[in-house]
Parts: C-alpha cells; sequence; structure tokens
C-alpha cells in the first residue's frame, strides 16, 4: 500500500546503494527498512505485517460532537481501535465543516495511515481528496453517511444505515397513528426540523416526509428548516415557528438533539407536548438513552432507530480486507422503531413490516448509548 511514495524512496536508494549502505546511511535497529515491492504493487513488508498481526494505523474523520449520537459514535469507534486490539487510531474531530475534514484525509495520507475512515460531513465535494487517498493505496470506509462520488471505486466499503427507510417508517407510523385515532381526514399541520443540509440522514428523513405529504393531501407542511442536528438549532428554529404559525400538529425532527430543542421551546411557547387532539406530537431519529427517555414520558411520540455503533463494523470490514477477502460495497444496520404507546403496533413500508417497540424502563437499561 501507499506504493507511489515507496517507489520514489526505492529507487533513490538503489541509486544510492552503489556506494554507500543505503537510504539514510543504512538501518538502525529502531529504524525501518524500506519495503519491497511486489509485482502488482503491494508492499510486502506491510502486507506481511499485517497479516502476522502488526499494529494497523487507522485515520478517523469524524463530522464532530453535535449531538448524543454522534458522541456514542465516536466513542465506539475509539473502544474498537485501541492498542491492546491491535491498532492505532488517530481521531481528527472536524467540527461540521468539510473543509477540516478534506485536511484531516490529507493528513493521514502524508503520515501513511493503512485505513481511513471517513464519516461526511455532507454526501458531496469528495472526489479530489479520495482520489489521493486511492492514489496513495490507501483503503477508505465510509460510516454513517453517504458520499456521492462519480466514481465508486474511490471508497472500498459504506456501512450504516438506511435513512429514507427510516423516515418511511416514520411516516407510516404517523399515517396509522391518525387512522386509528379517526384523524385520517383532519388536516394534519406537519413542521421539519431537517438536519444539516446535504448530509445523507437529512435527505432521506426529509424525501420520506414529503412524500408523505404528496400521498396524504390532508397533511400540511407548514414549515420546513435545518436544525443542524443540535439541540440548541433545534429550539431556535422550533420558537421562530411557533411565532409565525399557531396551529402545529407534528413536529417532524430529524435527530433526538433536536427534538430537545423543540420540546423546550413548545413547553416555553404555554403549548402541551403529546398525542392528543390540540397537543403537538413531536417524532424523532436516533433512539438514544436520552431520546428513549423522552418517549417514556410522553414528550416523544415516535424514535426511529439510527445505530452509532460502527466501530465494531468497521473492524470486521478491516479484517477481511487484511486477509484479502471480499467486503459488501454497501451494508445496511437493521434498526427498530419505539414509542410511547402501543397504538400503532407494527407498520409496512417499503418491502418490510416493522414491530413496534413500546418504551419501558428495562428498555432503556438495555440500551448500549
Amino acid at each position: 500500500m501507499k506504493t507511489g511514495r515507496k517507489v520514489i524512496g526505492l529507487l533513490l536508494c538503489a541509486a544510492m546503494l552503489v556506494g554507500a549502505a543505503g537510504c539514510n546511511g543504512g538501518t538502525s535497529a529502531g529504524s525501518k527498512s524500506p519495503a519491497a515491492v511486489s509485482a502488482g504493487g503491494e508492499s510486502q513488508t506491510g502486507s506481511a505485517e499485517k497479516k502476522s498481526g502488526g499494529t494497523v494505523t487507522v485515520g478517523f474523520s469524524q463530522v464532530g460532537a453535535e449531538s448524543d449520537w454522534r458522541t456514542a459514535n465516536s466513542e465506539s469507534m475509539k473502544g474498537t481501535f485501541t492498542d491492546a486490539n491491535g491498532f492505532k487510531l488517530i481521531f481528527d474531530d472536524a467540527q461540521q465543516k468539510q473543509e477540516n475534514q478534506i485536511t484531516a484525509i490529507r493528513n493521514f495520507i502524508q503520515q501513511e495511515v493503512d485505513y481511513i475512515v471517513l464519516a461526511p460531513v455532507t454526501e458531496t465535494g469528495w472526489d479530489t481528496v479520495l482520489q489521493e487517498a486511492k492514489d496513495a493505496d490507501i483503503p477508505v470506509i465510509i460510516v454513517d453517511r453517504m458520499v456521492n462520488v462519480k466514481d465508486d471505486s474511490l471508497y472500498t466499503a459504506w456501512v450504516g444505515s438506511n435513512f429514507r427507510a427510516e423516515g418511511d417508517k416514520a411516516v407510516a407510523w404517523m399515517e396509522d397513528f391518525f387512522k386509528s385515532k379517526g384523524r385520517d381526514k383532519d388536516t394534519i399541520n406537519i413542521v421539519d426540523i431537517q438536519g444539516t443540509i446535504g448530509a445523507s440522514a437529512q435527505i432521506g428523513r426529509t424525501e420520506a416526509l414529503e412524500a408523505g405529504v404528496k400521498k396524504n393531501s390532508n397533511w400540511k407542511l407548514v414549515a420546513q428548516q435545518t436544525g443542524e442536528f443540535t439541540q440548541a438549532k433545534g429550539q431556535e428554529v422550533m420558537e421562530s415557528v411557533l411565532k409565525q404559525h399557531s396551529n402545529i400538529d407534528v413536529v417532524y425532527c430529524e435527530n433526538d438533539n433536536e427534538a430537545f430543542g423543540a420540546i423546550d421551546a413548545i413547553k416555553a411557547a404555554g403549548k402541551k407536548v403529546g398525542t392528543d387532539k390540540g397537543e403537538i406530537m413531536v417524532l424523532s431519529f436516533d433512539s438514544t438513552k436520552a431520546g428513549l427517555n423522552k418517549v417514556l414520558s410522553g414528550e416523544i411520540a415516535l424514535d426511529t432507530e439510527c445505530n452509532p455503533l460502527h466501530g465494531p463494523r468497521v473492524q470486521n470490514i478491516i479484517e477481511k480486507l487484511k486477509k484479502n477477502g471480499n467486503v459488501d460495497k454497501k451494508a445496511y444496520v437493521d434498526e427498530k422503531m419505539f414509542a410511547a404507546d402501543d397504538t400503532v403496533k407494527s407498520v409496512s413500508a417499503g418491502t418490510g413490516k416493522f414491530d413496534v417497540t413500546v418504551v419501558t424502563q428495562d428498555v432503556i437499561k438495555g440500551r448500549a448509548y
């Protein structure tokens, strides 16, 4: 791997061997000798080291720490790629800025890491830097959000959630819920607090809601604005919307932290959060422990799971690659739905049927994040 720089170095070393002991005057006991390069371009020394259990360096560019979900995702990666497990993890927090992630990836390439793991801020804008990683023979594994590139070979594998399917399940639950309450003909005013615009989760969940509004003529999307997946922004957006719209039935929050902020704003405005007519029903995504506690209290009616524990999944991909094994290009995570009551016991969405779990203390205790 990383053959471009190594080949240049080897050629220089070979030239110098005529009158010298080797690159940099020879190899000391504590230094690495230049790796032999096979005809296929793979570093034989590096490959042998990996197969024999040598330390594998992983560079991970994380979006940031904007939510409880993101914190759990980071902890999963840090807890997996440890010295004890044979890894060295270089962790970079991009603070929700794509330019920081591009810089981090270039730094990883310069440091000649063995694998790059990227949780992208947005889907687009990755072609150039991922081409640089490919030219350096460093496999790139995408987690959580997807990348939209012209050449899919620029990344090795992706693992994460089917965000459109998550949204479709939430929309199907709303349809069944209002039908069970005899409100399937009522006008339903919906506010969509979107995630970071351009992120895969935002795109999929927004598309699902918009499709639901198009399908159900009595549903009205009265406001749609990004909450950037943060509690503070979610509260700010909800405060603004409440000043403009007095009759809101549903707030569709695209993650838990936005839901927390929206709930605070609704309560501060003297309105009630709940599922009865006249109350504002809050839907969310992620199903963190904090989110499920809000479901248990009835403040969130439905929380559709988005599992953040990708560390072991990425490790499994790396272990297969180390053995020159085949890996799936895309791997979706199985996820559940959690509701405050059993009004809707299951939903049909896409090609599947999904059970709805009523949240209890035991359910919350069983959560890993």
